[in-house]
Protein backbone atom coordinates (compact mmCIF):
# COMPACT_ATOMS: atom_id res chain seq x y z
CA UNK A 1 0.00 0.00 0.00
CA UNK A 2 1.39 3.46 -0.25
CA UNK A 3 1.76 6.16 2.08
CA UNK A 4 -1.76 7.26 0.99
CA UNK A 5 -4.09 4.58 1.42
CA UNK A 6 -2.07 3.54 4.96
CA UNK A 7 -3.03 7.15 5.90
CA UNK A 8 -6.90 6.33 5.18
CA UNK A 9 -6.91 3.00 6.44
CA UNK A 10 -6.12 3.58 9.98
CA UNK A 11 -8.00 7.05 9.58
CA UNK A 12 -11.45 6.01 8.64
CA UNK A 13 -12.50 2.07 7.21
CA UNK A 14 -10.42 0.97 10.57
CA UNK A 15 -11.14 4.05 12.36
CA UNK A 16 -10.33 2.49 15.82
CA UNK A 17 -12.98 4.77 17.78
CA UNK A 18 -16.17 4.02 15.45
CA UNK A 19 -15.13 0.66 13.93
CA UNK A 20 -13.00 -0.85 16.58
CA UNK A 21 -14.35 0.79 19.75
CA UNK A 22 -11.41 1.68 21.40
CA UNK A 23 -10.14 4.63 22.93
CA UNK A 24 -13.89 5.51 24.50
CA UNK A 25 -12.41 6.49 28.16
CA UNK A 26 -10.73 9.66 26.79
CA UNK A 27 -13.31 9.93 24.15
CA UNK A 28 -15.83 10.50 26.47
CA UNK A 29 -13.74 12.60 29.09
CA UNK A 30 -12.31 14.85 27.24
CA UNK A 31 -14.89 16.00 24.72
CA UNK A 32 -16.43 19.46 26.52
CA UNK A 33 -14.45 22.15 24.99
CA UNK A 34 -12.75 21.45 21.30
CA UNK A 35 -9.52 23.01 22.72
CA UNK A 36 -9.09 19.89 25.08
CA UNK A 37 -10.33 17.77 22.59
CA UNK A 38 -7.70 18.79 20.11
CA UNK A 39 -4.63 19.01 22.57
CA UNK A 40 -5.73 15.17 23.24
CA UNK A 41 -6.15 14.03 19.50
CA UNK A 42 -2.55 15.52 19.13
CA UNK A 43 -0.94 13.92 22.23
CA UNK A 44 -2.30 10.47 20.90
CA UNK A 45 -1.16 11.00 17.69
CA UNK A 46 2.25 11.74 18.20
CA UNK A 47 2.50 8.49 20.71
CA UNK A 48 1.28 6.63 18.17
CA UNK A 49 3.29 7.70 15.38
CA UNK A 50 6.48 7.49 17.16
CA UNK A 51 5.28 4.74 19.45
CA UNK A 52 4.85 2.59 15.92
CA UNK A 53 8.18 4.31 14.58
CA UNK A 54 10.09 2.86 17.89
CA UNK A 55 8.66 -0.49 17.81
CA UNK A 56 8.58 -1.13 14.12
CA UNK A 57 12.57 -0.22 14.11
CA UNK A 58 13.21 -2.75 16.87
CA UNK A 59 10.49 -5.26 15.88
CA UNK A 60 13.02 -7.96 14.40
CA UNK A 61 15.28 -7.67 17.96
CA UNK A 62 12.40 -7.83 19.92
CA UNK A 63 11.95 -11.48 21.29
CA UNK A 64 8.43 -12.48 21.82
CA UNK A 65 8.83 -13.45 25.43
CA UNK A 66 9.19 -9.61 26.22
CA UNK A 67 7.19 -8.14 23.06
CA UNK A 68 4.19 -6.96 24.89
CA UNK A 69 6.59 -5.42 28.13
CA UNK A 70 9.09 -3.22 25.27
CA UNK A 71 5.79 -2.24 23.13
CA UNK A 72 4.51 -0.53 26.85
CA UNK A 73 7.32 0.98 27.94
CA UNK A 74 8.28 2.79 24.53
CA UNK A 75 4.65 3.95 24.82
CA UNK A 76 5.03 5.25 28.22
CA UNK A 77 8.11 6.60 27.64
CA UNK A 78 6.54 8.95 24.34
CA UNK A 79 3.84 9.66 26.38
CA UNK A 80 5.50 10.88 29.28
CA UNK A 81 7.18 13.03 26.70
CA UNK A 82 3.81 14.55 25.87
CA UNK A 83 2.51 15.31 29.37
CA UNK A 84 5.70 16.83 30.54
CA UNK A 85 5.43 19.27 27.33
CA UNK A 86 1.79 20.09 28.62
CA UNK A 87 2.80 21.01 32.04
CA UNK A 88 5.74 22.93 30.76
CA UNK A 89 4.08 24.65 27.48
CA UNK A 90 0.53 24.72 27.87
CA UNK A 91 -0.30 24.36 31.67
CA UNK A 92 -3.50 25.41 31.85
CA UNK A 93 -4.74 22.72 29.10
CA UNK A 94 -2.75 19.98 31.56
CA UNK A 95 -4.64 20.76 34.35
CA UNK A 96 -7.89 20.87 32.55
CA UNK A 97 -7.31 17.11 30.82
CA UNK A 98 -5.58 16.24 34.46
CA UNK A 99 -5.06 12.59 34.33
CA UNK A 100 -6.27 11.49 31.18
CA UNK A 101 -3.20 12.59 29.15
CA UNK A 102 -0.63 10.05 31.60
CA UNK A 103 -4.25 7.47 30.70
CA UNK A 104 -3.10 7.64 26.99
CA UNK A 105 -0.22 4.71 28.43
CA UNK A 106 -3.40 2.51 28.85
CA UNK A 107 -5.29 3.57 25.75
CA UNK A 108 -6.00 0.54 23.41
CA UNK A 109 -5.59 2.23 20.20
CA UNK A 110 -1.88 2.89 20.96
CA UNK A 111 -1.38 -1.40 21.88
CA UNK A 112 -3.35 -2.33 19.58
CA UNK A 113 -1.55 -0.39 16.54
CA UNK A 114 1.31 -1.91 17.93
CA UNK A 115 0.65 -5.71 17.13
CA UNK A 116 -1.14 -4.95 14.46
CA UNK A 117 0.58 -2.94 12.36
CA UNK A 118 3.75 -1.81 13.83
CA UNK A 119 5.28 -5.20 14.72
CA UNK A 120 4.93 -6.26 11.21
CA UNK A 121 5.60 -3.26 9.00
CA UNK A 122 8.54 -1.00 8.34
CA UNK A 123 9.33 2.34 10.49
CA UNK A 124 8.21 5.05 8.24
CA UNK A 125 5.02 3.07 7.41
CA UNK A 126 3.92 2.21 10.46
CA UNK A 127 4.49 6.43 11.51
CA UNK A 128 2.11 7.09 8.88
CA UNK A 129 -0.22 4.02 10.10
CA UNK A 130 0.14 5.91 13.88
CA UNK A 131 -0.75 9.58 12.28
CA UNK A 132 -3.66 8.20 10.38
CA UNK A 133 -4.79 6.42 13.47
CA UNK A 134 -4.62 9.51 15.60
CA UNK A 135 -6.01 11.74 13.03
CA UNK A 136 -8.90 9.21 13.07
CA UNK A 137 -9.85 9.61 17.20
CA UNK A 138 -8.89 13.16 16.77
CA UNK A 139 -11.39 13.96 14.15
CA UNK A 140 -14.07 11.72 16.40
CA UNK A 141 -13.35 13.79 19.02
CA UNK A 142 -13.63 16.94 17.54
CA UNK A 143 -16.98 15.76 16.03
CA UNK A 144 -18.36 15.23 19.89
CA UNK A 145 -16.80 18.73 21.33
CA UNK A 146 -17.96 20.16 18.62
CA UNK A 147 -21.74 19.72 19.10
CA UNK A 148 -20.94 19.62 23.21
CA UNK A 149 -19.62 23.10 23.11
CA UNK A 150 -21.72 25.09 20.87
CA UNK A 151 -24.82 23.88 22.10
CA UNK A 152 -23.62 23.76 26.05
CA UNK A 153 -22.24 26.84 26.05
CA UNK A 154 -22.37 28.72 23.26
CA UNK A 155 -18.89 28.92 22.21
CA UNK A 156 -16.28 27.19 19.86
CA UNK A 157 -12.47 26.31 20.96
CA UNK A 158 -13.44 29.04 24.00
CA UNK A 159 -14.87 31.86 21.89
CA UNK A 160 -18.09 32.75 22.28
CA UNK A 161 -19.83 32.36 18.87
CA UNK A 162 -23.80 32.51 19.96
CA UNK A 163 -25.03 35.30 22.60
CA UNK A 164 -27.24 35.71 25.71
CA UNK A 165 -30.50 35.06 22.94
CA UNK A 166 -29.04 31.38 22.68
CA UNK A 167 -30.62 29.13 25.61
CA UNK A 168 -27.60 26.69 26.62
CA UNK A 169 -28.23 23.22 27.07
CA UNK A 170 -27.12 22.20 29.91
CA UNK A 171 -27.16 18.38 29.02
CA UNK A 172 -24.54 19.35 26.48
CA UNK A 173 -21.94 20.62 28.98
CA UNK A 174 -22.66 17.23 31.02
CA UNK A 175 -20.59 13.74 30.92
CA UNK A 176 -23.70 11.77 29.73
CA UNK A 177 -24.03 14.03 26.60
CA UNK A 178 -21.02 12.65 25.36
CA UNK A 179 -22.48 8.93 25.18
CA UNK A 180 -25.05 10.38 23.19
CA UNK A 181 -23.43 12.07 20.64
CA UNK A 182 -20.80 9.09 20.63
CA UNK A 183 -23.99 6.73 20.14
CA UNK A 184 -25.77 8.99 17.05
CA UNK A 185 -22.22 8.99 15.92
CA UNK A 186 -21.34 5.31 15.40
CA UNK A 187 -25.58 5.36 14.12
CA UNK A 188 -24.91 7.40 11.42
CA UNK A 189 -21.30 5.69 10.39
CA UNK A 190 -22.52 2.02 10.46
CA UNK A 191 -25.36 2.43 8.62
CA UNK A 192 -23.64 4.40 5.94
CA UNK A 193 -21.25 1.87 6.10
CA UNK A 194 -23.40 -0.86 5.06
CA UNK A 195 -25.47 1.15 3.15
CA UNK A 196 -22.75 0.78 0.99
CA UNK A 197 -21.53 -2.30 1.28
CA UNK A 198 -25.12 -3.79 0.22
CA UNK A 199 -24.88 -1.39 -3.38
Amino acid sequence: MTKIEIFKEAAFKENSVWRQVLGICSALAVTNFMKNSLIMGLGVMFSLALSGFTISLIRNHTPRSVRMMVQTLIIASWVIIVDLFLKAFIPDASKQLGPYVGLIITNCILMGRAEAFAAKNTPLDSMVDGIGAGFGYTFVLLIISFAREILGFGSLFGYTFLGDWWPRWSIMAMAPSAFFMLAILFWYIHQKYYIEIKK
